[in-house]
């Protein structure tokens, strides 16, 4: 798969789509929060600065208008994550809604001057030269903001991704900041974090690959096998981008990359996968059979027990806080309506199916007995099989817990407004309820104590378990934009040279005086201090970047020295850089602006670093919660600031290699 570099574009923002309205209105409460939470920030500088009781009532007067605000803003934009039947296949079906994450809104970026700048301060190079470079790399950004729902848009935000990897490396050294501000919003609470801090970027562009795969899973035609298929594979993607984002950027700054909402959502899109594998068995249709009712018994059971693990999950703090509320509640109604149909299918075994001189005995009792964990006191599964009554009142027991269940799942969806607008979400729901009860009425009504048996649970088990899916950048081929400017391993940001120096010498007796070792960019060896080229000004080590004008970063040992003889009796003209030692001499503090986050990752004070200056020198050092994930950590600390105020440099981190990118851990901050 060749990721093309120039000139790719997203789907056009201003398109009458569903998606594209919802993500143009997800846009435009991104601003009003941010507006919102300014307001917030600011008046509660001024009730801590004030001691007029008359301004203190005012200010909390106007706090209580903002805080009312910023939750009709957070109501609105959950109803945005729950509008799961725009992201649905158009086909007609009768199947559940999945949920698909919605991408993550960010503010342009201008690349232009801080990269321009660099190059000509770096690598003593023409900036002007390398405008296309940087307008492909403005223009793939922008395009990743309004990714197409393919694997296009996959491929195209993977490419940025593996991109900034090259970038990161040519352009962002580790002593100082680039002064390029990255702002990302909370796909959850809309709350903005800037920072200028590359691997925001990073973690951001991978949260919406991982996003962008949910959508293509819920567009997927769930009434073919295709279709299911394609389903499964896009959750299973989907799980494996998260659960990669959430390894390999710890502490991210935003409440919807923190690694407690990675994991409920990791848990989320395996459950999702695990009930369109369901879907893909079941959808040439159920037999009424015995060991076929017993294996759809098993499996339907396994959604039902991913769904409870997933229900757990969301009712955990911090992510309850955060989480959509009609998120969580369709999670509680998918896990009772997955467990209320195992229950259906063991009551249609148990009713519909007496033993019969030529079933296989030993194997009936060996498929039924592999249901349950434990059984009734005083009951045995072959007695169960054998006797009439026993086993239709079991049966009846199942169809009882079956109808609790089913009942539970229509009343959870009652409370939320928002689900019993999906029409086709209580169509489900009440035909499963309605079957339930028809099976139920359809039962003789013996009136024995053994009508009061209660059903014993169901083990789950399925032969079709859906796992993680790690995400494959070695598939899509990337080009680094800034190639020209030479070998990654020698031109990177965190190496300094000196500016080109131009050596000027003569042949003597056919030799040039030095040597020649490695590869692209070649290095000066063994050079013989008196020889002409030594007088003239080249140094053992120096790397000859152009020979006769023509750049040669790129060419190895022996087409530099087929240039360097093809100039005949002529002089011979080259020009050299020299490695220069740097010591990294590191900020101790990194800005971050993330106003309006009760409880956050960001809100640390600034101001507390001087009261724990000589606590420091007592006690040994702590590490901050928000720290780099690197063995070597330094003191850091964050500041509340605007975006146009943003100062300071992060800590030291581990760089990120394009070619080893895949297997760092970083964190985010």
């Amino acid at each position: 798969m060749q990721a093309k570099s120039r000139k790719q574009s997203g789907c056009n923002p201003l398109a009458e789509t569903g998606r594209s309205k919802l993500q143009n209105q997800r846009a435009v409460l991104n601003q009003q929060i941010l507006r919102a939470v300014r307001m917030r920030a600011g008046a509660e500088n001024l009730l801590r600065a004030t001691t007029n009781n008359k301004v203190r009532e005012q200010v909390l007067l106007e706090l209580s208008f903002v805080n009312s605000d910023l939750q009709i803003l957070k109501e609105e934009l959950e109803g945005l994550n729950i509008s799961v039947e725009v992201y649905q296949n158009t086909e007609e079906t009768f199947s559940i809604p999945l949920v698909p994450l919605g991408l993550k809104e960010t503010k342009e970026v201008d690349f232009t001057v801080p990269l321009k700048d660099f190059i000509l301060e770096h690598y003593s190079e023409d900036s002007s030269e390398y405008e296309d470079e940087i307008a492909d790399l403005m223009d793939l950004r922008q395009a990743c903001r309004t990714p197409s729902r393919d694997e296009a848009g996959i491929e195209m935000l993977m490419s940025y991704f593996l991109q900034l990897g090259f970038i990161e490396n040519r352009f962002f050294p580790p002593t100082r900041h680039m002064g390029v501000l990255f702002t990302w919003y909370d796909s959850f609470t809309g709350v903005p974090v800037c920072q200028q801090n590359l691997l925001l970027e990073k973690a951001s562009i991978l949260f919406n690959i991982g996003a962008l795969y949910t959508q293509i899973g819920t567009r997927c035609n769930r009434q073919t096998q295709t279709g299911l298929e394609n389903a499964v594979d896009a959750f299973q993607r989907a799980a494996g981008v998260l659960s990669y984002l959430k390894e390999t950027f710890t502490h991210t700054p935003s409440y919807d990359m923190s690694p407690a909402m990675l994991n409920v959502l990791v848990k989320m899109m395996l459950a999702q996968a695990q009930e369109c594998a369901f879907e893909q068995i079941s959808l040439p249709g159920i037999r009424n059979e015995f060991f076929t009712l017993v294996k759809m018994t098993q499996e339907v059971a396994k959604v039902g027990e991913v769904y409870m693990m997933v229900n757990t999950a969301v009712t955990q703090e911090p992510v309850k806080e955060n989480i959509p509320y009609s998120w969580s509640k369709l999670v509680q109604i998918k896990a009772d309506h997955y467990r209320a149909l195992a229950h259906y299918f063991l009551a249609t075994i148990l009713c519909d199916h007496e033993l019969q001189s030529s079933d296989d005995e030993d194997q009936q009792e060996k498929a039924l007995s592999q249901l349950y964990d434990y059984v009734p006191e005083g009951v045995m599964i072959l007695t169960i099989l054998k006797d009439k009554v026993q086993r239709k009142q079991l049966g009846k027991a199942h169809l009882r817990k079956a109808i609790v269940y089913h009942e539970e799942a229509l009343r959870v969806c009652g409370l939320c407004k928002k689900l019993r607008n999906i029409e086709v979400l209580l169509e489900v729901l009440t035909a499963a309820h309605k079957r339930s009860l028809l099976k139920y009425a359809q039962q003789e009504t013996e009136d024995d104590f053994l009508s009061l048996i209660q059903a014993p649970d169901i083990l789950p088990k399925t032969e079709h378990k859906v796992e993680m899916v790690a995400p494959q950048f070695s598939k899509v081929k990337v080009k680094d934009l800034f190639h020209r400017l030479g070998p990654l391993s020698v031109f990177s940001a965190k190496q300094r040279w000196t500016a080109p120096r131009t050596i000027r010498f003569h042949w003597e007796t056919g030799e040039l005086g030095f040597s020649l070792k490695g590869g692209a960019p070649v290095q000066i060896y063994c050079l013989d201090p008196v020889c002409s080229a030594a007088s003239a000004g080249l140094k053992e080590g120096d790397y000859i970047v152009s020979v006769g004008g023509v750049d040669c970063k790129w060419l190895g040992v022996n087409e530099v020295l087929e240039k360097l003889k093809s100039v005949g009796e002529q002089p011979i003209e080259f020009e050299v850089i020299s490695c220069q030692d740097t010591t990294a001499s590191m900020h101790s503090k990194s800005a971050t602006y993330s106003v309006g986050m009760q409880k956050t990752y960001s809100l640390i004070c600034l101001a507390m670093e001087e009261n724990k200056t000589d606590q420091a020198k007592k006690a040994p050092l702590k590490l901050p919660f928000l720290s780099w994930g690197t063995k070597n950590r330094q003191k850091a600390a964050s500041t509340l600031c605007l975006p146009s105020a943003v100062a300071g440099s992060s800590q030291v981190k581990k760089k990120l290699s394009p070619f080893t990118l895949l297997g760092t851990e970083s964190s985010l901050y």
